[in-house]
């Protein structure tokens, strides 16, 4: 996948999709959620995340505490230890990485921890959780980050 490609069309097409937010807004919640989940489906049935893992390469997820303990017994680390290893407090006070890439992602775009990674890495991009009406500015920013989330703005637009 042509990353830097999909970064100009996903940047050009962030207007849109913020505007499309505000429409989906006024939609009933339910209604909101169950074509969320039907493009989610159909979407990913195309995309294979491992030709792209532009998540891994550009952002990092919030560490939960047990996924901080979870990962630090995979690496038989303390979690005080994993923590000045690998993460730091955000501005909200959230554990994230220090650095991107993810350290876990290997050359091929295969996660070195996938068994065990964070709740955040498991759910994103998101697009088939309840209550989409309070992600919608998240899932508009992951437009940017990820082309499933891209694609399923696009198909938003024709309903």
């Amino acid at each position: 996948m042509d990353l830097e490609a999909f970064g100009q069309k996903s940047r050009s097409a962030l207007p849109q999709a913020k505007k499309l937010s505000q429409r989906l807004r006024k939609m009933k919640p339910k209604v909101v959620d169950e074509t969320f989940h039907t493009l989610h489906e159909a979407v990913f049935e195309q995309v294979d995340c491992l030709s792209c893992a532009n998540c891994c390469k550009t952002t990092s997820p919030l560490f939960l505490r047990t996924d901080i303990e979870r990962l630090a017994r995979v690496f038989s680390m303390k979690p005080a230890e994993f923590i000045d290893a690998y993460l730091r407090l955000d501005e909200e006070g959230d554990y994230v990485l220090q650095h991107s890439p993810c350290p876990f992602l290997g050359a091929d775009n295969h996660c070195l921890v996938y068994e065990e990674r964070p709740k955040a890495c498991r759910e994103y991009p998101h697009t088939n959780r309840k209550k989409m009406h309070g992600i919608l500015n998240l899932t508009v920013k992951n437009t940017l980050i990820c082309p499933a989330v891209h694609q399923i703005f696009k198909r938003l637009k024709r309903i």
